[in-house]
């Protein structure tokens, strides 16, 4: 059971983990065990509620496939526990990530004393560049 938050659980019978050949360097061990995790979790055939289940649709990853399939693949680790472990771990912060509520941004005005500051700036700055010009007698 992978518990996501008080209400939101996720029965073992949802996620699929499958044990793998790790990739890199490692020598013979890498060759002969298996201790990478390919994990599998199909949103649509979950029991998260829909709220969940829209928002995480609706996240721009890559690990997302287009049918709706969280892939997750752990390899960091020598044993096959916990490269599990660190793979349920991606996986519930990446639905936690997805179901976090953005504050609204309040937009701040810029200060009387700021935009006298930048307005002075500006009337220096051209007077640098109008000090350039050749004069002209006529």
């Amino acid at each position: 059971m992978l518990q996501i938050s008080k209400n939101v659980i996720i029965p073992d019978s949802e996620i699929e983990m499958n044990a793998i050949r790790s990739q890199g360097a490692g020598g013979q061990n890498v060759n002969k065990v298996s201790t990478a995790i390919h994990l599998r979790f199909d949103i649509h055939a979950s029991s998260l509620p829909d709220y969940y289940k829209e928002k995480l649709l609706s996240l721009n990853d890559r690990r997302i496939t287009q049918e709706g399939v969280i892939v997750i693949k752990a390899q960091e680790h020598r044993t096959q526990d916990k490269n599990r472990e660190e793979a349920l771990k991606r996986l519930r912060a990446l639905i936690k990530s997805a179901v976090v509520f953005q504050k609204k941004r309040q937009p701040t005005k810029p200060t009387r004393s700021s935009q006298k500051k930048r307005l002075e700036q500006k009337n220096k700055r051209g007077q640098i560049k109008s000090n350039r010009k050749p004069i002209i007698d006529d």
